[in-house]
């Protein structure tokens, strides 16, 4: 899920920033350009981990900052096809569900790797929001509880080029989305198995 990737970057080092120890300096700018930020088919940078190299100071004419060249190790996140993660509803609708790890919010199940057979459930007067409810065994498990197991077997991660237009009223642009499953044993919402755990034991 977390990987250290070794970068290179060449920066500028702000003026206002001099006054610092130079790698304090340049870790607070490296953080300012790569956190909360995608890079593709490198995922979604969490933290500057440390520094290893700086070469440069150059200050080129006709410009206050001098620029450096870094090589830093990045913290980043990069789910890998297969994992097991646990996040938490954000949002259901009748494209399916919207699942948040709170650092990160862009992880959709779509309709067809929910549980089967499933159902829609729509809340009047709002726009395509509802639930979705898991039929079994004639009973019903709603898959609105706050926490969720999700299995990446099926899972894939996309990287979304910056569109040069946005249409009105479109989702907020996300770079990168992860694609989940909850149609297998043992995934979907915490609660639903360990009700089933405590029916095994009684029994």
């Amino acid at each position: 899920m977390f990987y250290l990737s070794l970068i290179e970057h060449t920066l500028r080092l702000p003026p206002h920033l001099l006054h610092l120890p130079l790698a304090e300096a340049l870790k607070a700018e490296l953080e300012a350009l790569f956190i909360d930020k995608v890079i593709e088919k490198l995922g979604f940078c969490i933290s500057v981990y440390d520094i290893s190299s700086i070469k440069g100071g150059f200050v080129f004419p006709g410009d206050g900052a001098s620029t450096y060249t870094v090589e830093f190790r990045l913290i980043v996140f990069r789910p890998f096809i297969g994992e097991v993660i646990v996040a938490k509803l954000i949002e259901s609708d009748a494209n399916g569900l919207r699942l948040s790890l709170g650092f990160f919010d862009d992880i959709y199940i779509p309709v067809d790797q929910l549980p089967n057979p499933s159902r829609f459930e729509a809340v009047p007067n709002t726009r395509n929001q509802g639930r979705w409810i898991w039929d079994f065994g004639g009973e019903e498990d709603q898959s609105d509880e706050p926490q969720f197991v999700i299995d990446g077997r099926d899972q894939s991660v996309i990287y979304h080029s910056i569109p040069l237009e946005q249409p009105e009223n479109s989702k907020p642009f996300a770079p990168m989305v992860i694609t989940g499953t909850l149609n297998h044993d043992g995934l979907g919402a915490v609660s639903w198995w360990e009700e089933a755990e405590m029916i095994e034991d009684e029994s």
